[in-house]
């Protein structure tokens, strides 16, 4: 159980923190942007806690409690655990931990998302097993989003 703990600090060390669900909501935000995914493809609640460690990547979020989401775009039901982990970098969120996906009966854990071609505006998601499924960004778009979007076309 130490050396467990003593990981868990290392893989944190260096990290920067931000508290409270202003803070927190901001930077996943923030982070979404940054890797190319829509604002809306981590609907956690209640935030605490987010982290993220520049040299490797790592990024955790905390939330008070666990929770459900179901997306309509992709007919999907998502559970977040009260804290989801993974490591980041430019359109690709892999070793996740703290996410699954209802697929028929099953709970099924979602370890990576990734965006092979921007330009293909998909997202896939692959389970530990690297069975994976892909849907459309507009799946997972804010409602925020999507009225940007309209604006462009429309503009």
């Amino acid at each position: 159980m130490a050396s467990m703990i003593r990981s868990k600090e290392d893989e944190r060390a260096g990290a920067e923190i931000v508290y409270g669900p202003e803070e927190c909501h901001r930077h996943s935000i923030e982070l979404l942007e940054e890797l190319g995914f829509p604002k809306g493809v981590l609907p956690l609640k209640d935030l605490e806690e987010c982290g993220r460690v520049k040299e490797t990547g790592f990024v955790w979020m905390k939330q008070k409690a666990p929770c459900e989401h179901f997306f309509v775009g992709s007919n999907s039901k998502v559970s977040y655990a009260t804290e989801v982990t993974g490591y980041v970098e430019k359109f690709k969120m892999k070793k996740m931990t703290g996410i699954k996906s209802k697929q028929m009966f099953l709970w099924v854990p979602i370890s990576e998302m990734s965006i092979g071609d921007p330009s293909s505006k998909k997202i896939l998601f692959k389970t530990p097993m690297g069975i994976g499924k892909s849907f459309p960004f507009s799946a997972f778009m804010t409602d925020e989003e999507k009225q940007e979007k309209l604006e462009e076309v429309h503009g």
